[in-house]
């Protein structure tokens, strides 16, 4: 197998168990106060990492990387709402809803309502296990998913302007720093405890460092539309990682929902390279 699919593949697992261990700790602390162990963590290691140069930014530059830092601050936040409160698998998705939204954007073929048709379809089958999901697990699901596809849209726009992981390491900062007051404020013990603090760190190398260090390596040789087909795998990777760690099982219907958005993705994926790649040059007179 490809070496930069592997490096993806890694990456998938990587945060998915990053999360399930995540949601392994909600007994013990709450999912805002671990969401920002999570990025204080993966801020100060990509921040010594990045070093990013601040002089010489044009007010455009700083806007974008705020508004992909409060994108990528409200996606993780939401997300560990949702999972708190519904199935892993089933919280990631959902969420894909906002990816498949950015895939299918671009495109004005009649063939791409096929995705949409087998993602809604996934929707539903979602809703006929509805009595097992918090309508509020579900609507944060949502809200991950729309954070998730303003990131996807900033993350492109900051990657112009900033270079290496300069912007991520920024963005990481933006993230963290409206969620610290009140963490200060309600996170108690957990902020002392060497344990928890220890698989704070864990979890942000897991659901930050890693998957991120593994997806910039990738996409140097990897196209970006294999790349947004692998990433369809998340949901998958989820609800496996779920069932490893946590022992969370989903019904038959439940494995049908993420097997129809999964597929949905990847389609939805395929067909925008194709909708976005150039025509071939007409052959020059003679």
């Amino acid at each position: 197998m490809n070496r930069a699919v592997l490096l993806v593949v890694a990456g998938v697992v990587s945060v998915q168990v990053g999360a399930a261990f995540a949601k392994g700790l909600f007994d013990e602390v709450s999912p805002s106060t671990l969401v920002w162990l999570r990025l204080a963590f993966s801020t100060v290691v990509l921040l010594l990492v990045a070093r990013p140069r601040l002089r010489g930014r044009s007010r455009r530059d700083w806007l974008v990387v705020l508004g992909f830092g409060l994108a990528l601050g409200t996606m993780n936040w939401a997300i560990y709402q949702s999972f708190a409160r519904i199935p892993l698998g089933i919280a990631v998705t959902i969420e894909f809803v906002g990816p498949l939204g950015v895939a299918l954007a671009g495109s004005r073929r009649a063939r791409d309502l096929l995705w949409v048709g087998l993602a809604g379809l996934g929707v539903v089958l979602l809703g006929v296990e509805r009595a097992d999901l918090d309508p509020l697990g579900v609507g944060f699901a949502l809200l991950a998913g729309a954070a998730w596809a303003a990131y996807i849209l900033l993350s492109q726009a900051t990657g112009a302007r900033w270079q290496g992981v300069d912007g991520l390491a920024l963005a990481s900062l933006v993230a963290v720093l409206p969620l610290t007051p009140y963490v200060l404020l309600t996170g108690g013990e957990a902020l002392v405890d060497p344990r928890i603090l220890a698989l704070g760190l864990a979890i942000g190398l897991l659901s930050s460092v890693v998957p991120y260090t593994c997806e910039l390596v990738a996409l140097r040789t990897l196209p970006s539309s294999t790349f947004g087909i692998l990433m369809s795998l998340e949901p998958a990777a989820a609800a496996l990682a779920a069932i490893v760690v946590l022992g969370e099982l989903l019904e038959p219907t439940q494995w049908a929902a993420v097997a129809c958005v999964v597929v949905a993705v990847a389609g939805a994926t395929a067909s925008s390279a194709r909708a976005a790649r150039p025509l071939p040059a007409a052959p020059a007179p003679d």
